[in-house]
């Protein structure tokens, strides 16, 4: 089974789940004998030597697009005009054109390869994807790992939900990476839902084992971690840990990431009176020493198509409080759920968590143990499943 695959990051070049995704997605789908070839933008980087050949080694190529598609740049938050002129003022310099680009190259290297089936990650490839299916005839998959209207709920822009929309349309089966993201496509796009297959996101539970790290003498360490933006619900974490430090002692809040509300969250966590026990730690290339220092780590998104980071966190043997606005609610049971608005509960969640030395270490073990049940072998079954039925196999 041959399949051609666009993504607009892959490992080393990761900004968040998606690059994560796409790595083991592809590094499973290989070990299942098939044959990958990945086209994403190059952003001018090449992949180092070692790596391809871990690539390669599960008979995948890779192929360079000479384009810089960067992905959710901290202008995300910003509202933008609804005129394709500037719609990519949203994500960036020339965003439209880059996406344009990107397209037009990674459609003319495509069309030497051999394939029996396309699928694409994100809005930012299904053009290529859907020209792809035009020229060859061969039938389309596009993976939703989050939509315009979750990433900038207050002013999504007309011209990417327009692409969102199309690539959709054009695709002969939609992946959801839950049943939360399929409601929302189904509310937002009117997609039938019949269409749309959910598979759940997994995770390499052994590049996360560890011993626990100590952060400080008597100091205990509550955990977020993603994009600082207002998906992500990083306010309604500084909310709660005022709570929290109103009864608690001892206690640092740890936000790791980049985004543009870093410069409100500062000021908020000045203005709750709590900037000494708040620390931000900005955007981290290793990230599994900060769960495995954490005595709890928080996922407080407003609006989460999955939220791979709480696997991540269990894999780590980190206790876990995720909103119930989350695709990976789904999946996990031993961890604790909370709805992002309801900071008083959530702030209660933290405080039993951090008192009750029994109850930390029971979720820890029994989160270890789930998490090994949720792993990307799985996955790529199912995806491999879903490629045969398009092929008519």
């Amino acid at each position: 089974m041959k399949v051609l695959m666009f993504g607009w990051e892959f490992p080393p070049f990761v900004t968040g789940g998606l690059g994560t995704h796409c790595y083991n997605l592809t590094k499973a789908l290989s070990s299942r004998n098939v044959s990958i070839t990945f086209v994403m933008p190059s952003a001018g980087k090449g992949f180092a030597h070692q790596f391809l050949k871990v690539v390669r080694a599960g008979d995948m190529k890779v192929l360079q697009v000479d384009s810089d598609i960067v992905p959710y740049d901290p202008s995300l938050e910003v509202s933008c005009a609804l005129d394709e002129s500037k719609a990519a003022d949203l994500y960036g310099s020339d965003m439209y054109g880059r996406v344009k680009k990107y397209t037009k190259l990674a459609v003319r290297l495509a069309e030497k390869e051999d394939f029996g089936v396309i699928h694409c990650h994100d809005w930012m490839t299904f053009p290529a994807g859907a020209e792809m299916k035009k020229k060859s005839g061969k039938p389309l998959v596009v993976t939703v790992h989050s939509i315009e209207h979750d990433r900038n709920p207050i002013s999504p822009n007309e011209w990417i939900t327009g692409i969102e929309w199309k690539g959709m349309y054009e695709a002969d089966r939609v992946i959801a990476v839950s049943s939360y993201m399929k409601n929302r496509i189904v509310e937002n796009y009117g997609v039938p839902p019949e269409k749309i297959e959910v598979i759940h996101n997994a995770v390499d539970a052994s590049e996360y084992r560890g011993g626990r790290i100590a952060f400080g003498a008597g100091e205990r360490v509550v955990l977020f971690l993603g994009r600082l933006a207002m998906q992500k619900g990083p306010d309604y974490f500084l909310r709660s840990a005022r709570k929290v430090l109103e009864k608690e002692a001892g206690v640092k809040f740890v936000v790791v990431g980049r985004g543009g509300m870093l410069p409100q969250l500062i000021e908020q966590s000045i203005s709750e009176g709590i900037a000494d026990r708040v620390i931000f730690a900005g955007y981290q290339e290793s990230i599994s020493e900060y769960y495995r220092m954490a005595d709890l780590y928080v996922m407080p998104s407003v609006s989460e198509p999955f939220g791979i980071t709480a696997l991540e966190a269990m894999a780590s043997g980190t206790p876990v409080l995720i909103s119930k606005q989350s695709g990976v609610s789904e999946v996990l049971h031993h961890c604790m759920k909370v709805d992002f608005w309801d900071t008083d509960e959530m702030a209660n969640k933290i405080i039993g968590m951090l008192r009750y030395n029994v109850m930390r270490e029971e979720m820890r073990a029994n989160g270890t143990r789930e998490i090994d049940g949720v792993n990307w072998d799985r996955i790529a079954e199912k995806t491999q499943n879903l490629y045969s039925r398009m092929m008519g196999g």
